[in-house]
């Protein structure tokens, strides 16, 4: 039997609509749920490639949510959420503690924290004996205090006393109310605290490499869903690159996303912009002095090696197929 040709195009065509229809109803079928600690600019790399197509282009459909850091690593490790941004002594301390969850990247592999204080203190030595507020005991505003302290020749632990305060508007509000002495905040916040007199003492950017922010996820996500995770950290790539290159494009996107006047939103862009990076050596080389000072804080006496709390290794291959150096 001879079939017509027209009928032979069709059946052609008719299978690849079909492969088609497959191929998109899987992409379509990747929904993830990321979580943040907070909107604040140096936790903008999801928010942009969502808003920018990044996630959409790699087959993923996200819905950030934003819950506190102990509540979104109690939803990551009971698969609640897919990824949490945060990684920080939350993350790293719940590994430590035996929850199945591990980091498998940075984007923001130093903190863009300031120790900021009362108008009349003007060095960090001045802060001996004096409180600072910070989100929580053992997270990374605790750790930048601590770095920024030791750098300048503070006893870390006898010299300050820290105070749990909260988010960042919360020790802002401490601060401006007389509550504390200093606190540790970002931009914008930092920007606000120095137009009402506040003072800058220093930097953590400036003394130590601590990553801040990246993606976390679950051991069983790694084990079962390799490909979903590159593509998810591969947007995060694109949108990293594009906040490094691209300061108008991302000054507006902070001034939607936040809901900021152009001003604080460009003090904030140029408040985070230099510690964006993907570098994964810096990455390492971060997330190794995260657990170690992690370890001192919780005094875990658990034996865990690098790889018990990282695996960079699909990072890795997302920055060779991307061409990242």
């Amino acid at each position: 039997m001879i079939v017509p040709r027209r009928l032979r195009v069709d059946k052609v065509f008719g299978a690849l609509l079909m492969v088609f229809l497959v191929h998109s109803s899987v992409h379509a079928a990747d929904k993830i749920r990321i979580s943040m600690t907070g909107f604040a600019g140096q936790f903008m790399t999801f928010p942009l490639a969502q808003k920018r197509g990044f996630l959409k282009e790699e087959g993923i459909e996200a819905e950030i949510i934003r819950i506190s850091a102990a509540a979104g690593r109690a939803a990551l490790s009971g698969g609640e959420v897919d990824y949490s941004t945060g990684i920080g002594g939350t993350a790293i301390g719940g590994a430590l503690s035996g929850v199945p969850i591990k980091v498998v990247a940075c984007f923001v592999p130093a903190p863009v924290l300031a120790l900021v204080a009362r108008p009349d203190i003007k060095s960090v030595q001045a802060l001996k004996g004096k409180t600072v507020a910070v989100l929580i005991f053992g997270g990374v505003a605790h750790f930048a205090a601590r770095a920024v302290a030791r750098h300048y020749g503070l006893d870390s632990e006898k010299d300050l006393k820290y105070l749990a305060v909260g988010p960042p508007d919360a020790r802002f509000a401490a601060l401006s109310q007389g509550l504390v002495d200093a606190a540790v905040l970002g931009p914008p916040l930092d920007f606000e605290a120095r137009k009402q007199g506040f003072n800058i003492l220093a930097r953590a950017y400036d003394v130590l490499v601590f990553p801040e922010t990246g993606l976390v996820t679950s051991v069983k996500k790694i084990q079962d869903r390799p490909e979903e995770i590159k593509r998810v950290i591969r947007a995060g790539i694109k949108a990293n690159r594009y906040i490094r290159t691209n300061r108008d494009g991302t000054i507006q996107f902070l001034i939607e996303w936040l809901k900021l006047n152009r001003e604080v939103a460009t003090a904030t862009y140029d408040g985070v912009v230099k510690v964006y990076d993907d570098d994964i050596n810096i990455c390492e080389k971060g997330l190794r002095l995260v657990i170690d000072e992690t370890k001192k804080t919780v005094k875990s006496s658990r034996e865990m090696s690098f790889n018990d709390i990282a695996d960079l290794s699909i990072l890795r291959e997302a920055q060779q197929e991307m061409g990242s150096k």
